[in-house]
């Protein structure tokens, strides 16, 4: 697959990845001139009524960025807010933008990460391409009082008064180059102008390290059965995963002691039936990422695990503490 080939590709810095350097050049400079465009006020920004926290990653693939995004919303819940929510809805097919996402929204319509995080919040999220309009959207129906952007980082049209960047602590940077030579989005020193860093793993510096926490299993077709993580300890299971990084699935059931066939899709893959009819009528174990999108194929042997990220209160701490002085400043 592309998506796999290109990950192995930002590896390291091989011959073919040293061909690709005269395009990762020019894609830097536009990316330098974008953001120039922005600072100097050439492109104009949009500053929004209420605070506006961006959680992103300045690599392609699989962070563990949507994990992040439910706990901040939690965190800000705790503390007494009420927030909304806003992402891209990248792989949604509705015909116009924005679009509210409700736990029920169908995915096809609006991607499957707003679906899980509109059920896992509760709170009223808006989807759409423009952020600003999703913004403009979501306040227009939901009296919330900040705003948190699942992705964005790179969408400097929308004022922010807080960044937020998960790194994946496996892959790190890859090879160190942007694309298409290596997977940055921007450059590594990007990471300075972030407010806080997570890592999705071993943390470097100033990290704060993230880690999932999953130990039951929820029938896909059936949300009120269950079963432990142990239930399927040394049995041969299919492994479905259409996500950014499936190695991080697949080696969290290989630790869980299960012998794993792989079975491995794109990114926002949308699924049907025929994708599962097995050669072996195994357990089919997947992402709940992937869940959302299968949940009305009728499959009887389909398990996800809802992944919870744990963070810290440090992290807790620190992000409300920024939250706060940020918005001293702006009504100083």
């Amino acid at each position: 697959m592309l998506q796999q080939h290109l990950q192995k590709l930002w590896e390291n810095r091989s011959a073919a990845a040293v061909a690709l350097l005269p395009l990762t050049g020019l894609f830097c400079f536009l990316v330098w001139l974008r953001r120039y465009a922005y600072r100097k006020r050439i492109f104009s920004r949009t500053r929004v009524p209420v605070p506006v926290i961006v959680v992103g990653n300045i690599t392609t693939g699989g962070t563990g960025k949507t994990p992040l995004v439910i706990a901040v919303v939690n965190i800000l819940k705790q503390a007494g807010f009420n927030p909304g929510i806003i992402s891209r809805g990248y792989g949604g097919k509705a015909s116009s933008w924005p679009q509210q996402v409700r736990p029920d929204a169908d995915p096809v319509m609006v991607g499957d990460e707003p679906v899980i995080i509109a059920r896992r919040t509760g709170c009223p999220m808006a989807v759409g391409p423009n952020r600003v309009e999703a913004v403009n959207a979501l306040l227009a129906h939901h009296d919330c009082d900040i705003v948190v952007s699942d992705d964005g980082l790179q969408h400097y049209a929308l004022e922010r008064e807080v960044e937020v960047v998960v790194v994946d602590g496996m892959r790190r940077f890859g090879n160190g180059w942007c694309l298409p030579a290596g997977p940055l989005r921007e450059p590594v020193s990007r990471l300075d102008k972030a407010d806080l860093i997570v890592s999705n793993g071993i943390p470097v510096g100033d990290e704060y390290p993230m880690e999932y926490a999953g130990r039951e299993w929820i029938h896909v077709h059936d949300n009120t059965r269950s079963a432990t993580m142990q239930q399927f300890a040394g049995q041969r299971v299919h492994a479905i995963a259409g996500v950014g990084n499936p190695q991080r699935f697949f080696n969290m059931l290989r630790d869980e002691g299960m012998e794993v066939i792989e079975h491995t899709y794109p990114d926002h893959y949308a699924f049907v039936r025929s994708d599962f009819e097995f050669d072996e009528t195994l357990p089919i174990l997947m992402t709940e990422k992937d869940a959302v999108k299968c949940e009305r194929l009728g499959l009887e042997t389909a398990w996800y695990v809802p992944i919870q990220a744990r963070i810290g209160k440090k992290f807790d701490y620190h992000l409300l503490n920024i939250l706060e002085a940020k918005r001293g400043q702006k009504t100083a």
